[in-house]
Formats: C-alpha cells, structure tokens, sequence
C-alpha cells in the first residue's frame, strides 16, 4: 500500500513482511525535488499506488520503460524548466503512460495553457488538494490499467507439477562422496519426482491465486506458485487489483528418511511448526513423505502439525487477525490437503476477511478476496453476488460522498460555474454516479440555494441580464419549478423592502434639505432632488405626500419673498405644482407676482427669509458640557449688515443659561450672507435665529 513519504527515497511503498496487503495497480514515478510534494502527493494516493521520486525527467524515463505495471508519471512543474517539452518527451518514450502536472496555484492556468494541445491527462494546483486529486488520480488509473491490459500478452502460466529438489545437508553432516547412481536409486529418485510433483499439482489447484512465496533459506530449493488469471468481477462490482494472499513453503529437502524424521522430532519439539523457512517441522515431514510414501510416522507428523495449524487458525479468526490467519491456512492446507475441515476454514476466512475489509472502507481488498473465494470455490454464488452487491454500493457511497464533498468545499468558495473546478461540474459527475441518491438531492439544493442568492443580489443591483443567468443556471441544476416560484415571491418582498428602506433615506434626506433651506441646491443634493427620487421610484409611499406639503410650503414662502423684493418666482412655482402644492397658494403668489409694484414698507421676516448664507461653520461644543453630557440651545438676535457680516450679535434665550453661549456668539460672528438688495439699493435685514447643542450620537 502506498504511504506517505518521511524523507526521499526509491520507492514510496510498503512492503509487508511475512503477511499479505493489496498490491498497486499502477506504478507512479514523480519528478520532483520537493519532499513536502511527495509527503502531501503520497498522503493523497493512500492505497491506489506506490510512488517512486525521481529528480530528472532522464530518470524518470528510464523508470517507466522499465516498469511492468501501468505506468503514471507526475511533474512538479517546479522542478523542471520547460514542461511542455517535458511532457511530449514522455509521450514520445512512453506513449502508454499517463502524465499528471503539478504547479502553483497562481501558475495553473497559465501550465494549462502552455500545454494546451499536449497528451497531459490533468493539470492540478498545488499544494494538493485531496479530494481533487483521488479523483483525478482515480480516472487516470483506470485508464492506465486498461491501456496496459489491451497491450498487454497472456502472460504464460507455469506448469504447477514443475518441483525441483535440492540437496539438503545440515551444517555438521561431513560431505559424503558420490557415485554413480545405481538402478534401484534411479527409481528412487523418479518416484520422488512423482510425489512431488502430485503434491505441487494439489497445492496449484487449491491455492488462492496471485500468492507470492516467502523467501527460503538457501539450502532448500522451493517452487514459484503460478498465477492464476483472476476471475471477471461481478456485475456492480468496481475493478481492483488482486490482493497478494500468503501461501505455504512448498519445497522439500534432500535427505535421509530417518535423518529427516529426526528432524522433524527436533522442530516439534522446540515447536519450530512452520517457523523459520528452511527450517521446521512441516518441512521435514513433508520432505519425509515425498521420501517415502508409505511412512506412517511422516504422515502422523502432518496430521499433527495440522492439528496445531488448526488451533492457531481458529485463534487468530476470532480475533480478526485475517493475515496470520491466511498464512496459517495456507500452511494447513500444505500439511492436510485432503482434510475436509478445509472447507469450513475458508469460508470463515473469507467471510471475516471480506467483513473486515468492508468495514475498513478498503473496498479494493474486500473485491480481490470476493475474486479468491469464487476461485477457491466454497462460497455460493448467493454469497459471492451479496459480496459484490454491497462492494458495489459502497464504491458508490464513496464516490458520491467524495463528489459531494467537492460541491460543498466549491460553494464555500464560491466557484459555481468555473469551466475546470466548480460546483457545477462536480454536481453533473454525482449526477451521473448517482442520480437519485440523498446526498445528490442535497446537492441539488445547495448549489440551487447558491445560484438564488446570485440572482437575487442581480436583482437588488436591478442587473436583469446577471438575474436571468442565474435562475437558469438553477433550473439547469435540477432546482423544482415551485421552489424558483417561491424564490421569486420573496425576491419580490425583498424589493419591496429594499425600495422602501431606500424611499425612507430620501425622505429623511429631503427633510434635512428642507431644514437646512436647500431646497433646489445643489442640483444632486437638495430637497427637490430627494423627493424627486421617490416620486419616481416609490410614489404611492405613504410619507411622500407629507414631505411635499413641508416642500412645496417652503418652496411659496421663497417665490413670495422674491415677488416682495421684485425678484422672479416662476421656477419655484413651478416645482411647487410639480410637487402638489394647493392650487389656491399658487394662485396668490402669482396674482401677487403680477400685481402692480408698491412702494410700502418690506416685511422683515420676509427679508430674512430671503437670506442666502454663504458661509456658516458649525460652533464648538464646549468641552465641559461634553464632559458632562449637557445639550442645549441659545437663540441669537442681530443684523446681517449691507456687506452680509452679522453685526450687533446678542444673545436672546439660552438653555440651560451660560452653557453654550460663548460658542454660539463666536459661530455666528464668523457667518457671511449675500447682501440683500431691493430697488438696487442694499439694505439691512434684521435675523433672529435657534442655534441647537445636541450630543454627538
């Protein structure tokens, strides 16, 4: 199974001594000089394959012709200078092989277009993203396994009879000369050739397939097992590589009866059963047997190593340790190939095992072992398809959970509709997968939901044409028609809400114009402007009427004030109709407009309305009075001069009484009007005006 890396190394792989694990269907060369690279790339990979770390792309190439598995290479973008010539490189020396780059984010689009066109199967942006890259990773070696299958010759299966035997000699056995083989030992040696080779020819047919040998001691000579062509997987079930399954040492040794049987005496003994290679008590009597056929003791021997065997495999079942289990079976079977508990052994085995491959989640160990136990033939065909029916459903539930996962983390993020990682296009593979399943309706929901709120953020911005591609969008996903009604219902409440909050800002704006007598200017930012707004966008508001009336009653006081100083008032008169004014106050300002000039007397109050200030800064807030937390007002009393500088400033009214009167009096002294001029002649104009002290908020 592959690993994470610790440090740089041949291969990123993990070997299992004495035990069997599933063995990689593809062999990944990465080029690289990077070892956080190989940490994150192996973490990702877990199971699917080993990784071997090269820092030149000369050998990696010389890594791929030489390997015998399918074959993926990965580029650190980072560690080669032209990635393009990089990958026609490979194309060109290993055209079956895959090729994934890796590069920055920052630089990903920019690797992808400069190998746009090129035979790179995926170009992804590190660091690594997990759930991206098992899925890439995932294509890629499915479509490099069947690459290499459709190239791949029938491999030759060995011939299972073909046993050879070595000459054992113990280490204190003195060397004993030979001559030349007589008759009777000619026939000797054939019938143990025969033996041999019938016991190599049960063991073939009843193995599991895809065993691998441990390695003997170099004094005993052992046989190769042959593998077997695995069997088609079943309908539904996902294709996985073959789990390597332990298998019994089926060598023998050379040797003399009796020195064999004493042996075996010796390992019983010491309880050296199976254990070490080369040497032990299944070895010697099984050495013995093929000896001598009709030895009793020999036989005896395996039966008891057998019983042993036995115990040990009923121990180590129940406490789920499957992999000293298999060898322990596989031992047994070697010891007692014809004992009918061999049966019963397998199919719990088989049963345990798959069970707890399962619920590992290793769904490619639970296939290889369904594969084996259709071969060993003690499963029925109901078991076997149970087996795969659930192997099945969960290869689906992975798929569909790492899918899923990968909409949710593209939402977070807000891609939804980006053409090479989105939302989208990992909604439509789950669909594909699994179209009907919850979790894909979840999703449906969730990318539906985050299209809506796009759209309504269109609409409150009033871009139509941004609103329209969403809610497509939406219906594309699969989103219910009552669900984009209901949208649309409060999309509709929440423009109305929206337009009423707006309306009411105006509004307030208007009357702050209205207060500060800018009723017309400036032309963006005054009262008719505010109210012009809403008149527009909400006229049936409720406060809109009210507003009017304070406008338009301001807006006369001005056109009268102006017909009394001989000024034109028909712009104001104007707006004020504009604004519904009362007809019967228009009609006076106008009759007075085109009234005959009189020489009386002009009403102050009327000058003073007239005023245009043309500087007024704010008056200090004292600061004790902001210490204390004190509001208040003072109403000041003077006369705007014939330069438009107030003169004769005196305090009228003040509360509280000598809080604020200082700054009110230093303000107003500051204030600059335009002289105020009537028959060409400038003249005073008397002011009385309400100064306020309010607490900043």
């Amino acid at each position: 199974m592959a690993s994470a890396p610790a440090s740089r190394s041949t291969q990123t792989a993990n070997s299992t001594s004495g035990s069997a694990s599933s063995q990689p269907v593809v062999d990944v060369t990465a080029v690289t000089t990077r070892d956080d690279f190989l940490l994150e790339l192996g973490q990702t990979l877990d199971n699917q394959a080993a990784v071997r770390p090269v820092e030149t792309l000369e050998a990696a190439l010389e890594a791929l012709a030489a390997g015998k598995r399918a074959q993926l290479l990965v580029i650190d973008a980072r560690a080669v200078a032209n990635v393009r010539a990089a990958v026609d490189a490979a194309a060109s020396s290993a055209p079956r092989a895959l090729v994934l780059v890796f590069a920055e984010a920052a630089a990903e689009k920019q690797v992808g277009a400069a190998l746009k066109g090129s035979k790179v199967f995926a170009v992804l942006s590190t660091p690594v993203d997990p759930r991206k890259t098992q899925a890439v990773f995932e294509g890629a070696i499915a479509e490099a396994v069947a690459a290499r299958g459709a190239a791949a010759k029938p491999p030759a299966v060995a011939a299972p009879g073909d046993l050879t035997i070595g000459a054992f000699r113990a280490a204190a056995a003195p060397e004993r000369a030979q001559g030349p083989p007589d008759k009777t030992r000619l026939l000797l040696l054939a019938a143990v050739v025969a033996l041999a080779a019938a016991g190599g020819g049960f063991w073939y047919f009843t193995r599991s397939p895809k065993a691998m040998a441990p390695p003997a001691a170099p004094a005993v000579s052992s046989n190769a097992p042959a593998a077997l062509a695995p069997a088609a997987p079943g309908a539904g079930a996902p294709e996985a590589a073959p789990a390597a399954e332990p298998v019994a040492d089926t060598s023998i040794v050379q040797g003399k009866v009796d020195e064999l049987l004493e042996k075996a005496r010796l390992a019983m003994h010491e309880r050296r059963f199976t254990e070490p290679a080369g040497d032990n008590a299944l070895l010697y009597y099984r050495s013995a047997a093929a000896a001598d056929a009709s030895n009793a003791e020999a036989r005896d021997g395996l039966q008891r190593v057998a019983g042993v065997l036995a115990g040990r495999f009923e121990e180590a079942v129940n406490a789920g340790r499957f992999e000293e289990a298999a060898q322990t079976l596989a031992n047994f079977k070697s010891a007692a190939p014809a004992d009918a508990r061999v049966a019963t052994f397998e199919q719990r085995f088989y049963a345990g095992a798959i069970a707890k491959a399962l619920a590992d989640g290793n769904l490619e160990r639970a296939a290889a072992l369904v594969r084996q136990a259709q071969q060993a033939g003690t499963a029925a065909p109901e078991q076997l398809a149970k087996w795969r029916a659930d192997i099945a459903r969960r290869a689906e539930d992975s798929k569909v959970t790492r899918l899923s996962g990968l909409v949710a983390d593209r939402i977070r993020e807000g891609k939804l509709t980006d053409p090479d990682d989105s939302a989208k296009i990992y909604l439509q593979q789950l669909q594909a997968v699994a179209p009907t399943h919850p979790a894909t309706q979840r999703a449906v929901h969730d990318l539906g939901g985050a299209y809506l709120r796009k759209a309504r953020d269109a609409a409150l911005a009033k871009n139509s044409v941004e609103e329209d591609r969403w809610l497509n969008e939406a219906r594309a996903a699969g989103m219910k028609t009552a669900e984009i009604a209901a949208f649309q219902r409060d999309l509709s409440t929440t423009r109305q809400k929206a337009l009423q909050a707006e309306s009411e800002r105006e509004l307030q704006l208007a009357r702050e114009r209205i207060r500060d007598g800018r009723l017309t200017d400036p032309a963006q930012d005054s009262a008719a402007y505010h109210l012009g707004l809403v008149q527009t966008n909400d006229p049936n508001n409720a406060s809109l009427a009210e507003v009017s009336r304070e406008f338009t009653g301001k807006l006369l006081e001005r056109a009268r004030a102006a017909v009394a100083l001989g000024k034109p008032a028909d712009a104001d008169i104007t707006l004020a109709k504009r604004f519904g004014a009362d007809p019967k106050d228009i009609i006076a300002v106008q009759q007075a407009q085109n009234a005959p000039k009189a020489q009386a007397a002009i009403d102050p109050a009327i000058l003073a309305a007239n005023l245009k200030r043309l500087r007024s800064p704010s008056p200090d807030y004292p600061q004790s009075a902001l210490a204390q937390k004190i509001s208040g007002s003072v109403t000041l009393q003077f006369t705007v001069s014939t330069s438009g500088e107030p003169r004769d400033v005196r305090v009228v009214e003040a509360t509280p009484p000598g809080v604020f009167d200082s700054a009110a009096l230093n303000a107003i002294r500051h204030w600059r009007y335009a002289p105020t001029v009537i028959n060409g002649t400038p003249v005073e104009v008397p002011v009385r005006t309400l100064m306020r002290f309010e607490l900043p908020k």
